[in-house]
């Protein structure tokens, strides 16, 4: 069954759970956010992608009103509630500045309930190389949505992972993706010691011929 959902079209993917700041500052989206900190309403945030509205998107709600300004701007957090597939999209909706759509919400199959060990251990190495650490919670579920940011993925990707309904599946993915980055990280790390070194004085042990 459909649901109606304002829309607020971005150039990026949010995730279920995710938590979102956004400054804003277009009329159209004002008045989108005043109505929904009245009712309580949420709204949808499709991605637009490839110069295009895509098919899916998240349903997100108004977490906080951080803050108002004299000319109607606002700094808001928003957090992702569900995945949703656009079934239909009007701009403007009829008697708003805002555009709409019908949604159909997407069943989520929670098949894993926490990280795979593989995954874990791929996500560990990567860090590692980057020497930057980051939290997440292995026992948190879905635990793929807290590490798609997180993994360098490109817009696409990320895209991609949303649309996928089960869990296995996007950490599947997640982790042939990490197959293949790990050792382009490892290779350019290399490479940067190898540019740190050059012009130093070495210390080689000598060969035996």
């Amino acid at each position: 069954m459909s649901t109606f959902l304002p829309m607020f079209p971005l150039s990026l993917v949010v995730y279920p759970g995710e938590k979102l700041n956004l400054h804003i500052f277009e009329e159209r989206y004002q008045q989108l956010v005043n109505e929904s900190l009245e009712t309580g309403q949420s709204f949808g945030i499709p991605t637009f992608l490839g110069n295009k509205l895509a098919d899916f998107g998240t349903e997100v709600k108004v977490a906080a009103l951080h803050q108002r300004y004299e000319d109607g701007q606002m700094d808001i957090s928003t957090q992702g509630i569900r995945t949703f597939k656009l079934d239909d999209f009007q701009n403007p909706v009829a008697g708003k500045l805002y555009a709409g759509g019908d949604v159909t919400f997407q069943p989520e199959y929670t098949d894993l309930e926490s990280a795979s060990s593989i995954l874990i251990h791929l996500l560990e190495t990567l860090y590692g190389l980057l020497a930057t650490p980051v939290e997440y919670d292995i026992e948190k579920s879905p635990f793929s949505f807290q590490i798609a940011h997180k993994v360098g993925l490109a817009v696409e990707e990320e895209y991609k992972l949303l649309t996928l309904q089960r869990e296995s599946e996007r950490q599947d993915f997640l982790i042939q993706h990490l197959q293949k980055v790990i050792p382009i990280v490892t290779e350019m790390e290399q490479t940067k010691n190898r540019i740190r070194m050059n012009g130093h004085f070495k210390n080689l042990d000598p060969l035996n011929f």
